[in-house]
């Protein structure tokens, strides 16, 4: 280990330095640097800006398109593939990441041989390369100013962006931000009036943090330290019974366990006592970091890292609190979602890819651009539920949906064996709440509703009253 790995010697690191300053009050604004020493140094810095965005992306969103039929796997499959060839959930989980330690971040797309000022022709994307670089407000600055002008058709709202001069048309970019804009609100980490830093409320409770960091390092320091009492021989100290003393100090220290050490009946060692300063200290912790999560609108138990008294699924409020902010943070990511949905639909689902299924069903018979607009209108990207229950309650819950479905079945069927578009469309419905239950029917059921339509059930024999038959 080299020296220079640490420093020594060096003037105070850059950590220190900001949240040593007298200037670090109660609403003081957070720049841009600011926020980044917080991100790259602070203990909590990671955590405020990471932690929500890795629950609310722990589990991937499942692929839905409804009316797909027997096209469903291979859309879902080619989707699939797609969404991770463009790597898109690092570059969401990135997006998110700056526009929470800044207040905005983008998201640009490039495309070979493309000028970025141009309307993207989505029909023709997957022919060509693309590629996404994430950028922060120093790469956009002075472009996601917004617009304050109250009277503006574009007031605060983001109609394109500029890197290093280059301007990129709104169809290749989508921006977020932490929190929505306030009218001649200046953010002075993003460079612009835009959202805020998560650091934006915490700046002074982060920095009243560090002071508990350098409690523990003292109290972790003193807590092996031993205190002797050894009664003198004399009242006048002279340096034969400093020696002895010394003698026996020096035999303390070197002391271990399966060793005896004899001391004198007049001597006494203890450990020094710190058994005051632990209620207050823990106190004084848990204050900071409860004010420090209520400063970013977060629940304290995401920073305490405390384990959720009787599970995360079991209905404790803890538990739901965490669901509610982890299903708020998903809404939050919609946007860049949709964005990747979009251009991920266009390079999977292209006239190559319907060709090949033409290929493999022959009952395709309309062109790709019907198909096309109703695979995107019926699709559907659902998270899984922030608050987890026991697989056993799924399968109960599934199971009475499933009894309701077929009681309505039982009722309305023999009133509407005449009527075929009533019937068609009930068992339509039947069939796609019966496939919401994943649980009971790990496959979809997919039937032909047009030949149910164009195939009625046969009329069932009845007597004639003289005796007759008749269907």
């Amino acid at each position: 280990m080299y020296e220079d790995d640490f420093a020594f010697g060096s003037d105070s690191t850059e950590l220190i330095k900001l949240l040593e300053s007298d200037d670090i009050q109660p609403g003081i604004t957070a720049g841009y640097q600011t926020c980044k020493t917080i991100y790259l140094y602070h203990p909590l810095g990671g955590k405020m800006v990471d932690r929500p965005v890795k629950m609310a992306m722990n589990e991937p969103r499942a692929v839905h398109v409804a009316q797909a039929f027997g096209l469903e796997q291979r859309l879902r499959d080619a989707f699939e593939r797609e969404w991770k060839a463009l790597n898109a959930n690092r570059h969401i989980a990135n997006a998110a990441r700056i526009a929470r330690i800044y207040g905005v971040s983008a998201v640009a797309m490039l495309v070979d041989n493309q000028s970025p000022d141009e309307s993207l022709d989505y029909r023709t994307l997957y022919k060509h390369n693309v590629s996404f670089n994430v950028l922060d407000p120093l790469n956009t600055a002075g472009s996601i100013v917004l617009n304050q002008d109250p009277n503006a058709l574009d007031f605060q709202r983001v109609e394109g962006i500029r890197v290093a001069g280059k301007p990129y048309h709104k169809s290749r970019c989508v921006v977020v931000q932490n929190e929505d804009p306030i009218y001649l609100a200046y953010n002075a980490a993003a460079f612009g009036f835009s959202g805020r830093s998560v650091y934006q409320r915490a700046l002074y409770a982060l920095k009243s943090f560090i002071q508990t960091m350098r409690t523990d390092d003292m109290v972790a320091a003193k807590g092996g330290l031993l205190v002797t009492k050894i009664q003198n021989q004399s009242s006048i100290a002279n340096s034969v019974m400093q020696k002895l003393n010394g003698i026996k100090r020096h035999m303390l220290k070197r002391g271990k366990t399966g060793e005896v050490l004899q001391i004198g009946v007049q001597d006494s060692i203890e450990s020094i006592d710190l058994s005051n300063l632990e209620k207050p200290l823990d106190s004084a912790r848990n204050h900071i970091l409860e004010n420090i999560a209520a400063s970013a609108d977060m629940p304290a138990i995401i920073l305490n890292s405390e384990t959720f008294a009787q599970g995360f699924g079991e209905g404790t409020e803890d538990a739901r609190s965490v669901a509610v902010y982890i299903d708020n943070i998903r809404g939050w990511l919609e946007p860049l979602y949709d964005f990747f949905v979009r251009v991920c639909q266009y390079r999977a689902w292209n006239i190559e890819f319907f060709r090949s299924l033409r290929a493999d069903f022959t009952e395709i018979e309309d062109t790709y651009s019907v198909y096309f607009s109703r695979w995107i209108n019926n699709f559907e990207y659902r998270w899984p539920s922030s608050l987890k229950e026991p697989e056993s309650e799924k399968v109960k819950v599934d199971e009475i949906r499933f009894k309701a479905i077929v009681s309505m079945l039982d009722v309305l069927l023999p009133q509407l064996n005449r009527d075929v578009e009533n019937r068609a469309a009930l068992v339509e419905w039947a069939c796609e709440n019966a496939n919401a239950n994943e649980h009971l029917f790990p496959q979809r059921l997919d039937l032909d509703f047009d030949a149910l339509r164009d195939n009625p059930p046969a009329q069932p024999v009845q007597n004639e009253p003289g005796g007759g038959m008749m269907l």
